[in-house]
C-alpha cells in the first residue's frame, strides 16, 4: 500500500485519462451525494414526526368515551359512557405498576377578563400529574398541586399567549382575572414546545370546576403515562389491557369503536417506524443501484486501462513479476479512483446538511442528518466498492500471457 513506485503508476494512468477517470469518479461521487441526501431525508421526517409530538410525553395515554353504538350487557346501544373521578382510582388500583403519571382532564371555554382585557380561551381543569403528562414549562410561579386540589382554590396556571393577552407587560402572577364573571387567582405561566395555540391554554384544579359546574364528578378525558421502561411491544400491550378492563366496567362490545377510544402514542411511532422503515430500505435500493452503476463505470474504465498497457503488463510479467504485483497496482488504482470520488460526495453532503439542516424545521420534516454510523458505513461500501470494481479486470490482468501481450498491437 505504501510502494511508491504503485502510487506513481496510478497517478501516471489517472493524469493520462483525466476527463474518463472524472467522468466515471462523478457517477460514484453522486451516487453517494443522493444516498446520504436521501437517508437524511428520512430522518428528516422521523424527527419532523417526533417533533410534533414533543410537547407531550412520549409514553402517554388518552382515554375517551362516547356513545355506544351496540348493544351489550343488557344496554341498548346509544348508551352514553361518562367517566368519574372513581376512574382514576380505579386505574391507580388495577395497574399500580404500569402507571407513571395519571390526570383527568375537565374541558371549558371560559370568557376571560382583566381590567380592560378580554379574550375566549380553552381550560383544562387537571391534577398535578398532568404537567409532567404534557411537558408543561412553568416559567413563573407554580403548577396546581394537591392543596388546590383539596380545596377546591380558584386558581389558574395561564399559557404565555394569554399572560401578553391580558396582561401585557404586567406581571400576571398573584393577580386576578375573572374567568366567566368568577375570579381565579394566576398562580404561574407556563410554555409550551408545541404551537402558540398551546399557550393559549388555562390550567385549573378539577375539583374547583367540578363544584362551579353541578357538584358532579364527570371527567372528560384521561390523560396518563405509562413505566417509561416499557419497550414498544409492552407498551402496545398495556394500552390493550387498559381498554379490556374498561369496557368490562362500563360493559362495551369488544368491537366497539365508539364507546371508548384509547389513543397510544405508541401507536403512532409503531406507524411512524414502520413507515420510515420502509422508506430507509427504498433509498437504499435507489442509492445502491445509483453506486452500482458508478461501479460498473469504474470496472469498465479499468478494462480499457488495461487493455491500453497490454504490453507493459507482459514486459512485467516477463520481467518476472508475480500476478498478486499486477492485482494489486489494479485493484490499488480502483479503490483510489472509487473512494476519492466517493469521499468528495461524502464530504460535499454532509457539509451540505451540517450548514442547512440544523436550520429546517417544519411541521412534518426538521433536521435531515446522517449519522456517524451512517458515514462509516458508507466509507466501508466505498471501499468494498473500489474491489469489487477492479476485481474483475484484476484478474484479467493477472492471467496475461507476457508472450501475447508482447506482441499486441
Amino acid at each position: 500500500m505504501f510502494d511508491r513506485d504503485i502510487w506513481q503508476e496510478i497517478y501516471h494512468s489517472i493524469s493520462n485519462n483525466k476527463l474518463r477517470t472524472f467522468l466515471t469518479g462523478f457517477s460514484v461521487g453522486w451516487g453517494i451525494f443522493i444516498l446520504v441526501l436521501l437517508l437524511a431525508s428520512v430522518k428528516g421526517m422521523q424527527n419532523g414526526f417526533t417533533l410534533q409530538f414533543s410537547d407531550d410525553a412520549t409514553n402517554s395515554i388518552f382515554v375517551r368515551t362516547g356513545t355506544t353504538s351496540l348493544a351489550y350487557g343488557g344496554f341498548e346501544a346509544g348508551r352514553r359512557i361518562q367517566m368519574t373521578n372513581d376512574d382514576i382510582e380505579y386505574i391507580k388500583r388495577s395497574f399500580p405498576n404500569d402507571i407513571e403519571y395519571i390526570s383527568p382532564r375537565v374541558y371549558q371555554n371560559t370568557s376571560a377578563r382583566y381590567k380592560s382585557e378580554t379574550g375566549s380561551y380553552n381550560i383544562q381543569a387537571v391534577y398535578p400529574d398532568h404537567q409532567a403528562i404534557e411537558k408543561t414549562i412553568v416559567n413563573k410561579g407554580r403548577f396546581i398541586n394537591t392543596n388546590d386540589l383539596i380545596n377546591a382554590s380558584k386558581v389558574a396556571v395561564i399559557g404565555r399567549k394569554v399572560e401578553e393577552d391580558l396582561f401585557k407587560n404586567e406581571d400576571a402572577i398573584g393577580k386576578f382575572v375573572e374567568f366567566n364573571g368568577l375570579p381565579f387567582r394566576v398562580i404561574g405561566t407556563f410554555t409550551d414546545d408545541g404551537d402558540d395555540n398551546a399557550e393559549r391554554n388555562i390550567y385549573a384544579p378539577t375539583s374547583t370546576y367540578q363544584k362551579m359546574y353541578g357538584q358532579t364528578d364527570h371527567i372528560d378525558q384521561i390523560a396518563l403515562t405509562y413505566n417509561p421502561n416499557y419497550d414498544l411491544t409492552e407498551a402496545l400491550a398495556f394500552s390493550d389491557r387498559l381498554e379490556n378492563v374498561f369496557r368490562r366496567r362500563f360493559k362495551i362490545a369488544p368491537q366497539d369503536q365508539a364507546g371508548i377510544r384509547i389513543f397510544n402514542y405508541a401507536e403512532v411511532f409503531e406507524d411512524i417506524s414502520n413507515f420510515t422503515g420502509g422508506l430507509d430500505i427504498a433509498v437504499i435500493i435507489v442509492g445502491l443501484l445509483i453506486l452500482l452503476s458508478g461501479i460498473v463505470g469504474i470496472g469498465n474504465i479499468m478494462v480499457f486501462i488495461i487493455k491500453e498497457r497490454t504490453k507493459e503488463i507482459g514486459v512485467r510479467k516477463a520481467l518476472g513479476a508475480e500476478p498478486w504485483s499486477i492485482i494489486k497496482l489494479v485493484l490499488f488504482e480502483s479503490v483510489f479512483i472509487t473512494a476519492l470520488s466517493g469521499f468528495i460526495g461524502l464530504g460535499i453532503a454532509t457539509g451540505l446538511l451540517a450548514a442547512i439542516g440544523p436550520n429546517i424545521k417544519t411541521g412534518a420534516f426538521a433536521n435531515p442528518s446522517v449519522s456517524m454510523s451512517m458515514v462509516v458505513t458508507a466509507t466501508v461500501i466505498l471501499v468494498v466498492a473500489g474491489v469489487l470494481a477492479g476485481l474483475i479486470p484484476a484478474m484479467k490482468a493477472a492471467k496475461v500471457k507476457p508472450i501475447v501481450a508482447l506482441t499486441d498491437k
